[in-house]
């Protein structure tokens, strides 16, 4: 795990990049190295895995702060492989940290309390994003995921310990993971509490480790999961799957899923959360007669009249045409621009029939025109 890269640079942002920065990253990232969207590109697969890892550490306060103080060790159970209970060579590790900084600014004098390192810790959640197309996010659909993630070692049940051993109680803080030091000061007595130096806060000691987990009592697999994606879902929302994240650490609960949707572009319309939008070309006859369109919407062509004198831009709602709320709660509006197109390569012939309707044409045809050059007229009657 020696040629992993930094995390921030994986996105790459800077190293005080914003929440924000960090999702819009992290989004241009998934895009474009999702395997869905990558299968002739067989270094893609492992691109998404590198973007989301990243993403999953920095984008939580509490894994981010340690990372940065304390790189992948910091984030990573299994990293520096097989450094024992404590994640590190050494015998001091985050929790070392914690119970030291907690004695000194919770406890104070007089007896200082920290937390036990070896009571049950609910284990960290993890993101996963899924491509969809705009009919997927709007009809929903059930899809399958693959995800990375940490579980309790099933040679060992969780305990770290080989087959047909145990682990044992720690003599030196008999199994509280926690020692207490007393120093006399000219303030009087001070008393301080920091993890055990013996088993690293755990409390047992693993005289034989398990060789799968390295005594860790967790390892990585890969899990394939099916999601059922609701009606309606918007870009960048989420589904959290309960339970499905990393194990917990000391019989502590699993953590949970979080499965980030992002929603490929869509050739005709355009979303605003359950409202849909599209542009229609329409002719310069069309729009001064009127007609019927065949508008197309997400449940496939619609008749829509539009009434004469009709003006380039104008939008038309159709009420009920959008998608459907995720909540439930009925569905959005469709909303049909149409946009005048000025035709080209006219023939001789329709030339003349635009000249000829030019000329008959009078101030009660072209309202806005007539406007326009009255206020000309009014700007510059001095000029």
């Amino acid at each position: 795990m020696a040629d992993k890269r930094d995390y921030y640079e994986v996105l790459g942002v800077q190293k005080g990049a914003s929440d924000d920065e960090l999702k819009k990253a992290y989004r241009k990232l998934a895009r474009k190295y999702h395997p869905d969207l990558n299968k002739d590109n067989p270094e893609a697969a492992d691109k998404f895995k590198e973007v989301n890892e990243a993403y999953e550490v920095l984008s939580d306060k509490e894994k981010r702060a340690k990372y940065d103080q304390f790189g992948f060790a910091g984030v990573d159970p299994s990293y520096g492989g097989g450094a024992g209970a404590g994640g590190f060579g050494g015998g001091f590790d985050m929790g070392d940290l914690g119970d030291l900084f907690g004695s000194f600014f919770g406890g104070g004098f007089g007896g200082g309390r920290s937390s036990r390192r070896n009571a049950p810790q609910r284990g960290e959640s993890i993101r996963q994003t899924v491509i969809l197309s705009f009919e997927e996010a709007a009809f929903g659909c059930e899809k399958e995921i693959t995800v990375e993630r940490i579980e309790s070692c099933d040679d060992c049940g969780g305990t770290g310990a080989a087959k047909g051993t145990t682990a044992e109680t720690c003599p030196n803080c008999r199994g509280t993971g926690v020692v207490t030091q007393t120093q006399r000061t000219p303030l009087g007595m001070f008393q301080t509490q920091g993890a055990c130096p013996n088993c690293r806060g755990t409390g047992k000691i693993i005289k034989k480790p398990c060789p799968k987990c390295g005594g860790q009592g967790r390892v990585r697999k890969t899990r394939k999961f099916k999601v059922n994606i609701p009606a309606g879902i918007d870009d960048g929302q989420s589904i959290q799957q309960r339970g499905q994240g990393n194990a917990g650490v000391n019989g502590g609960p699993a953590g949970d899923l979080f499965v980030t949707v992002a929603i490929r572009p869509h050739p005709i319309f355009t979303r605003n959360g359950p409202d849909v939008h599209v542009d229609i070309p329409i002719s310069f006859a069309q729009a001064a007669l009127g007609d019927t369109l065949q508008v197309p919407t997400i449940d496939g062509r619609i008749e829509y009249k539009i009434p004469e004198g009709t003006q380039t831009g104008t939008t038309f709602r159709m009420r009920g045409k959008g998608i459907q709320n995720v909540n439930g709660r009925g569905r959005g509006d469709q909303y049909v621009r149409v946009n005048i197109e000025v035709p080209k390569n006219l023939s001789d012939k329709q030339k003349k029939l635009l000249r000829e309707f030019e000329e008959t044409s009078t101030d009660e045809n072209q309202v806005k025109r007539k406007s326009f050059w009255d206020k000309v007229k009014d700007a510059l009657k001095d000029k």
